[in-house]
């Protein structure tokens, strides 16, 4: 059985993937194949995890140029070209996407070559992706049921956002292990995505000596960021360069957010899944670019968060100390994020991708 893949732009559109990709790999009878852009996430993480990748064209159709517009519509028609003739060699039983603007083609692809379609909204509002998406698919699957009046009703349900299996088996002692953090010490995790987040960081680095005073330190920091931040390190007394683990990016964020008594991070879709599977309370900064401040509003309301806008930023550090401090309130939000998990999410995905292909 021959099942397709797609999704990407973010990580937040491709874990969702490879979630449900680490399920249907349980069936010896399931061959995958990731379809996606070259330059996008998910060519190397596809690559990473052991999944043909064919490349299709793709870009943003959005924003006021006409010359952008006009580019984006020729490679969602080149891309669907594409997409039609890679499914012509090799047909799959079924397709699953999860949104961002390689998918689109493949959508589009799905409906001429009559395959299923089952698409996955990570965030809690559609983007444009999964708004088009819509008219091709069987049904549409959502991370919570905030999303429901944004969909088709009758094709939409709530699935939660599936993660992968390192996060359902992460441990606290791994993860201290992992990132050779001292057990006694409080944990902070700093996360701004996987190309981090500049702003974030500015603030981290100016209060990093108050900060390492009270707790330990884990910074994934992004590619780009990490050599000026290594230069900040480098200025700290011995014992607290010791308290400041500095990363560009890592493999092991399951066991980064386990052995974490806080996060910091942005409010990418990755947080409705990922957070919750570990139980982990966290700020959340959305950024401006994008509807994260839906996804962050759906963790504050259930009282499993802490929010603040670009503007509000600079109350990061007291914002911070104030929670590292309050045990009660970091347990209470701990519980709260615990009860929005769905650890069941990846492999009802799965099984409902195979049904439709059978």
């Amino acid at each position: 059985m021959r099942l397709a893949l797609g999704g990407g732009g973010t990580g937040g559109h491709v874990y969702p993937v490879l979630a449900v990709a680490e399920e249907l790999r349980e069936h010896p009878d399931v061959e995958l194949v990731y379809y996606g852009t070259e330059r996008g996430p998910e060519h190397e993480l596809a690559v990473q995890a052991g999944i043909a990748f064919r490349p299709i064209a793709a870009a943003q159709i959005r924003g006021r140029s006409p010359v952008r517009l006009a580019r984006g519509a020729w490679n969602l028609l080149r891309g669907e070209r594409q997409a039609r003739e890679w499914f012509r060699q090799d047909p799959p039983a079924a397709i699953f996407l999860t949104g961002g603007y390689a998918s689109a083609p493949l959508g589009r692809a799905s409906k001429g070559a009559r395959i299923p379609l089952v698409v996955f909204l990570p965030d809690v509002r559609p983007g444009w992706a999964v708004r088009y998406l819509q008219r091709y698919a069987s049904t549409v699957a959502c991370s919570v049921e905030a999303s429901l009046r944004h969909l088709a009703p009758g094709k939409a349900e709530v699935t939660g956002y599936p993660v992968r299996r390192q996060f359902r088996e992460a441990t606290r002692a791994a993860g201290i292990e992992r990132f050779g953090l001292d057990g006694s010490l409080r944990t902070l995790l700093v996360a701004g995505g996987s190309q981090g987040s500049h702003p974030i960081n500015l603030v981290i680095a100016e209060a990093l000596r108050r900060l390492l005073e009270r707790m330990q330190i884990v910074h994934i920091a992004g590619p780009s960021e990490e050599a000026w931040l290594a230069r900040e390190r480098e200025r700290l007394p011995d014992w607290q360069r010791e308290r400041y683990h500095l990363l560009a990016y890592t493999e092991d964020m399951a066991l980064a957010m386990a052995a974490a008594d806080l996060a910091v991070t942005r409010a990418g879709a990755s947080v409705l899944g990922e957070l919750p599977a570990i139980g982990l309370p966290a700020i959340v900064i959305p950024g401006d670019f994008s509807d994260q401040h839906l996804n962050a509003a759906y963790l504050v309301e259930r009282g499993a968060a802490a929010a603040l806008t670009s503007r509000q930023i600079d109350g990061l550090e007291e914002t911070i100390v104030r929670l590292m401090d309050d045990e009660r309130e970091r347990a209470s939000m701990a519980a709260a994020m615990r009860a929005l998990a769905h650890p069941e999410a990846a492999a009802r995905l799965a099984s409902m991708l195979r049904e439709l292909a059978a």
